[in-house]
């Protein structure tokens, strides 16, 4: 198998994810959720996204549809989600990748039921979609620090300018 479909392998089905989970759990290995567009992949993403990884053994990443990236930042997204899916896979954090195209990932985290939900950014817990559902099912819920001088919009202005 390539190296290329190795990674490839990582973008899977509700059904794939649920078989995936389901081994996880019987090997006691710890789920952790997070969930994001990830247009242009920058530093504040991989500080978060590895920063996620490291509340437990499993990471998997709810990635927005174009279609529901269009409903929360017109404009969007710069890149198509088949593009943005696969970036996200070739990183060795990241563990399992699914596409959702609801306007929040609260249905995907109900099926996933991770042991610890993240989210980056200046969000309270009790601001974050699914952390209410996450911690009665006696999980947790981390928030971690943005990256100062990183965001999509931040580069995406560089580019405009130059």
């Amino acid at each position: 198998m390539s190296r290329l479909e190795i990674i490839q392998k990582k973008i899977v089905t509700k059904d794939e994810l649920g078989k995936l989970i389901q081994m996880w759990q019987m090997l006691s290995q710890k789920i952790v959720f997070t969930n994001g567009c990830f247009d242009i992949l920058h530093a504040g993403h991989i500080h978060t996204l590895t920063t996620a990884a490291d509340f437990g053994k499993k990471l998997i990443v709810g990635l927005n549809t174009d279609a529901s990236v269009s409903k929360l930042k017109p404009g969007r997204p710069l890149q198509n989600q088949d593009s943005r899916a696969l970036v996200l896979s070739a990183l060795n954090c990241v563990d399992a990748i699914i596409l959702f195209e609801e306007e929040t990932p609260l249905e995907l985290i109900n099926f996933i039921q991770p042991d610890v939900l993240v989210k980056g950014g200046d969000y309270s817990i009790d601001q974050i979609v699914g952390s209410k559902e996450v911690i009665a099912s006696g999980g947790k819920v981390e928030v971690v620090p943005l990256l100062k001088g990183f965001s999509t919009t931040s580069i995406e202005e560089k580019i405009k300018k130059n």
